[in-house]
């Protein structure tokens, strides 16, 4: 795919949902523009950590510092909201509160972000944001929040504040990681409930790209194979440096009973052979699951960045240049 210069500045739009009749606008959604940009950022990013660990030293340019600074700062904020004292059924509802402060404040934090030339993209990619950490009305956190999330940051690179793909790496193992243990805070302290769960039967109740991206980075590991997981220590000692550890790590630390019961897909994925399986079985299942199933895409937005289009070059899914 040919360069694209960014896009201009008056081109911004504020996002829409346009998945709305699942048997017409899903499969339509499998051929626009967005929905390229979206997968060629996925795997674009699932080559930028192939056999890295999270302490690996890698660039980080000053936009992902930034980021940074910014996911640090929506932490913070946790403490301002205390989650209410008297008992409740379905998720705390001062999560409403967080997130409420969080749309408040989000385009000051954003031009803190941003430099001025940028500002126009705030209307843009301020929902991605909001909305990648849970519904504040219905309390709850799933796949779909994850992929908001990663939608922001792929606009950040559509409009050439971060840099692909020499920012790629630290976009993994920085940013996302961070991200990470954000949600799981919120998950933790708001008890947020699992949208859209398949129960037992689901990958994991909240998270997917932590176990498409963590196997990517144990590809060609000499030690750690997929039945590694089931060990205790292993868990223990490889957390810090493997997204997949550290998510079977959250599961251990949030489920009780044998975890064939309670993650019956991630154990039976755990007797595959190698990585390299486990890897391009995940690019295929979150394919399937996540940007093919109508409860989860529906409230994606799209915009002049993520375009209800059909895709300029299907057999190409490359994202647009930030030259």
């Amino acid at each position: 795919m040919a360069n694209q210069e960014p896009t201009t500045q008056d081109t911004f739009i504020v996002p829409a949902k346009r998945i709305k009749d699942e048997a017409k606008d899903l499969p339509y959604f499998q051929t626009s523009e967005a929905y390229a940009r979206i997968m060629s950022y996925i795997l674009a990013l699932n080559n930028a950590v192939l056999n890295r660990k999270v302490s690996d030293p890698i660039p980080e340019s000053n936009a992902v510092t930034k980021i940074m600074a910014l996911l640090e700062t929506l932490d913070s904020w946790i403490e301002l909201v205390p989650p209410k004292a008297d008992p409740q059924r379905f998720g705390n509802l001062a999560f409403r509160d967080y997130i409420r402060m969080v749309e408040e404040k989000a385009t000051a934090i954003l031009e803190d972000l941003l430099p001025p030339n940028l500002h126009s993209a705030i209307q843009e990619i301020t929902p991605y944001l909001t909305q990648g950490l849970g519904h504040g009305i219905r309390i709850d956190y799933e796949s779909g929040h994850e992929l908001s999330f990663v939608a922001w940051l792929a606009c950040l690179e559509i409009i050439g504040f971060v840099r692909g793909p020499t920012d790629h790496p630290a976009v993994v193992l920085r940013v996302f990681v961070r991200y990470l243990e954000l949600v799981r805070k919120l998950q933790k302290t708001y008890q947020l409930e699992p949208a859209g769960s398949h129960g037992v039967w689901g990958l994991d109740d909240y998270q997917f790209l932590p176990y498409l991206w963590g196997s990517a980075q144990l590809r060609d590991h000499p030690k750690m194979k997929p039945v590694s997981i089931m060990q205790t220590h292993y868990l223990e000692d490889f957390a810090p440096d493997y997204m997949y550890f550290r998510a079977i790590q959250s599961i251990h630390q949030t489920k009780r009973g044998p975890f064939h019961e309670h993650s019956p897909v991630l154990f039976e994925i755990s007797g595959v052979p190698h990585w390299t399986k486990v890897n391009s079985g995940m690019i295929k299942m979150y394919k399937a699951e996540v940007l093919n199933k109508f409860p989860v895409v529906q409230h994606l937005l799209f915009g002049s960045l993520l375009p209800w289009r059909p895709a300029d070059s299907p057999e190409d899914f490359a994202v647009p240049s930030s030259k």
